[in-house]
């Protein structure tokens, strides 16, 4: 367990890596990033910074000594880092968590392991691999990268007549995973926290809109029926379990309807604060940045419980542009990021609004 005065490390100076450095502050800890990026937001805000890459072994050791626990904002730091450091210090989430979700065909086969349901996966290593793939799996499907995948990135929808050898060639050839198409009528996602004694902690369940393949709005609650939405808070539940987590993290869910009943599939696992988290910061009573901090802190976990209806909009490149009137909007809370350029598909912030109800319902 941490006292107050210790510090955190961070890997990651984006705009997660910034909130929890946010979070950290009140609760009288200190973070200290490391991110190769010198213009990185998150250096803004923090006691400490290093400007170095991840496989620089000399930099890691010196940041491991000044810190008390390691965590990181992003899944794609390199396994070799996070293994250097836990010789030194704490890492939280464990490698074994890092190394599952950074890998999308070693994540989809670890929620199938548990039992739980996802879209139908094939791997791909070749050009032969995938066209096995189509045969088995049909179209429409989606062909993904294994790694190094995010809003969008590293992926092409094949549909009937398309050229496959084409979509090969878009994804650079790289190993990959082909998923069928999942007739979903919305998407959903559950954000949560584990202890290192098994405490679990869940937000209620968020509605998901993307625009090209970024989050736009997330909404809570979300339009679930009420079996889905206790399925949704027990596949989290067994997932951290299984990864032995530590930390906030979130699972992406697809939800489908067979004859009115509605179920929901797992997309994907974020071992991380989550985009559809950020309504937290103003609708919830604790925040999912401080609940991560406290998670790794070995801390009590805080109230999960919502404070009324809230959405969470992106401000996605130009769209920052609106700070002022957002300002001005009663009910409005505007978070910016601190970046410099506002290019297309960037996020430079977001905007939680909250709709208080003397009835809302308590978190999962």
């Amino acid at each position: 367990m941490l006292k107050p005065g210790s510090t955190i490390g961070i890997l990651g100076g984006g705009q997660l890596g910034r909130m929890l450095a946010l979070a950290a502050a009140p609760l009288g800890l200190k973070t200290h990033v490391l991110c190769p990026d010198a213009d990185s937001p998150a250096f803004q805000v923090c006691d400490a910074h290093v400007c170095a890459a991840y496989d620089d072994f000399d930099a890691l050791d010196r940041f491991a000594a000044g810190v008390d626990v390691v965590t990181y904002e992003f899944e794609n730091v390199p396994l070799a880092t996070a293994e250097r450091l836990s010789m030194h210090v704490p890492v939280l989430p464990g490698a074994k968590a890092l190394a599952i979700t950074q890998d999308r065909l070693l994540e989809k086969s670890f929620v199938r392991d548990l039992g739980i349901g996802t879209a139908p996966f094939a791997s791909v290593d070749d050009l032969p691999g995938l066209e096995a793939a189509v045969a088995a799996i049909g179209l429409p499907a989606v062909l993904k990268t294994r790694r190094f995948g995010y809003d969008g990135k590293g992926q092409v929808t094949l549909r009937p007549g398309d050229d496959v050898a084409a979509a090969w060639e878009a994804i650079g050839r790289q190993p990959a995973i082909l998923e069928g198409f999942v007739p979903f009528v919305r998407e959903v996602s559950i954000v949560a926290a584990r202890r290192a004694d098994d405490a679990f902690a869940a937000f209620d369940v968020t509605e998901n809109v993307h625009r090209d393949h970024i989050l736009h709005r997330s909404t809570v609650p979300a339009t679930l029926q009420a079996d889905a939405m206790r399925d949704a808070r027990r596949i989290a539940c067994q997932i951290a379990s299984a990864l032995d987590y530590v930390g906030v993290f979130a699972v992406e869910l697809f939800v489908v309807a067979n004859q009115g009943v509605e179920s929901v599939l797992v997309n994907e696992i974020a071992p991380r604060v989550h985009n559809s988290g950020h309504w937290t910061q103003d609708g919830a009573v604790t925040s999912q940045f401080e609940q991560h901090v406290r998670a790794i802190a070995g801390w009590p976990l805080g109230d999960a419980r919502r404070l009324g209806r809230a959405e969470m909009v992106n401000l996605i490149g130009d769209d920052v542009e609106q700070w002022l009137p957002l300002l001005a909007e009663p009910g409005a809370h505007l978070h910016l990021y601190g970046k410099g350029e506002a290019r297309p598909g960037r996020k430079m912030g977001h905007v939680n609004r909250l709709w208080i109800d003397e009835k809302a319902v308590p978190g999962c």
